[in-house]
């Protein structure tokens, strides 16, 4: 097929936003585009945007420029969720010639030939988010060793602080039959790791079966999906990316306490320890059914990774709120933190709340829980210091040296060649360097 340009991706974000660059790359190279390197310069640009805080709108606006800078005469489009929430404010941004929302950006090729570079104001193509109501499969390539694969999109949920609802729609899924035709189809380009990605992926199977004048129904639950794709062959590895605690259901962590390919490791947001909070967050459990969570995962796997996601700053988070969240993460065992400072985000219930929390605490509060988060990951990789656990093997930025992660989220680091790469390695846990880094040695010859 004669190549019709050159096209670039600049993806800010989340595992999610990965998945949905690589998808519309693929869509670009069918039609005959060649890919090349965002610096080299390009035909047409594609930034996939995320609109999470005040500081991720800033830096879509940044990597614009930067677009412009590297790729002289491109056309520059902008997806995203920032590009569903605020599309006039990007259209106007300089050099922007259009801007696709959440339901027109996998269409990115219906467009795309009829802008011209430099014309003016940005082209919008954003309808309504309700009109974003279909299931695009999608999962990333690049990486050797891992790929993000795209189970689930959009949430119901009505936390007061999020946007996801306004900027992805409704929750919808995709069927089991083709999540695990699409882990199939990366097992083939011989990636080892999976990493299942989503808004709300424990809410999976929402809108995958219609009943004729009812609503939606599930077929198929989160635990159904995973006992399927762990008898997917060639994957030596499964990932979940982030799982809400009330769906982190006994079930769910009994499967990957049993499953060989499940990685013993959950990630699952908290938000506040505080149970006053959460409330006014609009969350769906309390702090009590959180702590049940992580006991219950650690009496079946005492070995598993738990990350936490914390927002600080919350309006009406006292000083003494805010302790009491400290107290309660600091007494989890929990190897590690996420923590947030809270953006305001128009149109969200919190913005418009009163007891706003001064930047200035705002930061102060985050930095003493990403110190707590540094002791508690330090401590976790100590305690497992003299196990052999397997490793997947990745470049690093030093030349002839590796690093990767074991089964339940250590990274560690060796000396070996690029050869090495993408390999599942058993390493023994020798060492833990002052930057977190634990230094391992091959227990076994590598294994494909």
């Amino acid at each position: 097929m004669s190549t019709l340009g050159t096209v670039a991706f600049y993806t800010l974000g989340c595992k999610l936003n990965y998945s949905e660059t690589s998808a519309i790359g693929r869509q670009f190279t069918a039609a005959g585009y060649q890919e090349v390197p965002f610096r080299e310069g390009a035909d047409v640009v594609v930034i996939n945007t995320c609109s999470v805080t005040e500081f991720a709108d800033r830096k879509c606006r940044n990597v614009v420029r930067k677009a412009l800078g590297a790729n002289a005469g491109a056309k520059v489009v902008v997806v995203g969720c920032y590009a569903q929430l605020k599309p006039e404010e990007i259209a106007a941004i300089d050099g922007v010639d259009l801007v696709l929302g959440a339901a027109e950006k996998f269409r990115i090729l219906d467009y795309i030939d009829g802008i011209a570079s430099g014309s003016g104001k940005g082209m919008v193509r954003a309808g309504e988010v309700r009109e974003a109501d279909t299931f695009v499969s999608s999962f990333s390539f690049g990486d050797r060793t891992r790929s993000f694969l795209k189970v689930q999109d959009g949430c119901d949920y009505s936390c007061s602080f999020c946007t996801i609802p306004l900027a992805r729609g409704a929750s919808r899924s995709s069927t089991v039959e083709q999540i695990v035709r699409d882990a199939e189809a990366i097992a083939a380009r011989g990636v080892k790791e999976i990493v299942l990605t989503g808004v709300n992926i424990g809410d999976f199977g929402n809108g995958t079966a219609v009943i004729e004048g009812q609503r939606p129904r599930k077929e198929a639950l989160f635990v159904d999906l995973a006992r399927a794709l762990d008898r997917v062959a060639g994957i030596r590895r499964f990932r979940i990316s982030s799982i809400e605690p009330n769906l982190c259901t006994d079930e769910v962590i009994d499967f990957v306490a049993g499953s060989e390919r499940f990685a013993p490791h959950f990630h699952m947001p908290l938000q506040s320890g505080n149970n006053k909070q959460l409330a006014k967050m609009r969350r769906r459990y309390r702090r009590e059914l959180y702590a049940e969570r992580v006991a219950h995962i650690l009496r079946v796997m005492p070995h598993c990774c738990i990350g936490v996601d914390l927002i600080v700053g919350f309006p009406g988070e006292t000083e003494e709120d805010f302790r009491e969240t400290y107290r309660f993460v600091e007494a989890l065992d929990v190897s590690y933190l996420h923590v947030f400072t809270y953006s305001e985000r128009a149109n969200t219930p919190a913005a418009a709340m009163e007891s706003v929390v001064p930047l200035s605490e705002r930061r102060r509060r985050n930095k003493q829980l990403s110190i707590l988060s540094e002791r508690k990951r330090h401590t976790f990789a100590a305690r497992h210091l003299g196990e052999v656990r397997p490793v997947l093997l990745e470049q690093s930025k030093k030349k002839g040296v590796l690093h990767g992660f074991t089964d339940n989220y250590i990274k560690v680091t060796f000396p070996a060649p690029d050869s090495w790469v993408n390999h599942l390695v058993d390493m023994e846990l020798q060492e833990l360097t002052e930057d977190g880094l634990v230094v391992a040695e091959p227990a076994a010859v590598p294994t494909a």
